[in-house]
């Protein structure tokens, strides 16, 4: 049976539907699905593109490992990253308050096209690709376009499970 959670900008009052990939990617749905809701503050991730996140502690009782992964996410991708505490830069953590934290989970969508998963300072960053939006996309993405342009100050992206 599919399983489904919605992700949401609380601030902005919107809100799409995500429909978990268990068959490709079984063990990062499993760690996410056992750790909902999470969420935090959005950052828009536009070295990449067209990519809001919220920055996690770890969740999972083991790091499900890659699985489905990507570094072209497509419109309506759903991604997992695991960053080790040494990968990201200190001025970024500090900036993002997860200075003190040995490691992070970055909990990402995709919202236009042509997207690439390269950063300057570590090379290639592939992410899991977990679930994909279902529903509500063509509003998330103005949403999040609003986010680059406006600004991501008070905003929150929160996942929660969805019963359907």
């Amino acid at each position: 049976m599919p399983r489904y959670m919605s992700i949401s900008l609380e601030k902005r009052g919107v809100s799409c539907v995500a429909e978990l990939l268990d068959k490709d990617a079984p063990r990062t749905c499993d760690a996410v699905w056992n750790a909902l809701p999470q969420g935090g503050d959005i950052y828009h991730a536009k070295y990449a593109r067209n990519e809001v996140y919220a920055m996690v502690p770890r969740f999972a009782d083991e790091e499900p490992g890659q699985e489905n992964p990507t570094v072209t996410p497509i419109p309506g991708d759903v991604v997992y990253f695991s960053f080790n505490g040494g990968m990201l830069d200190r001025r970024f953590k500090e900036e993002k308050g997860i200075d003190h934290l040995p490691g992070v989970i970055d909990l990402a969508i995709f919202y236009g096209r042509n997207n690439l998963l390269l950063n300057g300072d570590v090379g290639w960053v592939p992410g899991n690709v977990y679930a994909t939006i279902v529903e509500g996309l063509a509003p998330m993405a103005e949403a999040c376009n609003d986010v680059w342009r406006s600004g991501s100050i008070g905003e929150r992206l929160v996942y929660r499970r969805l019963e359907r």
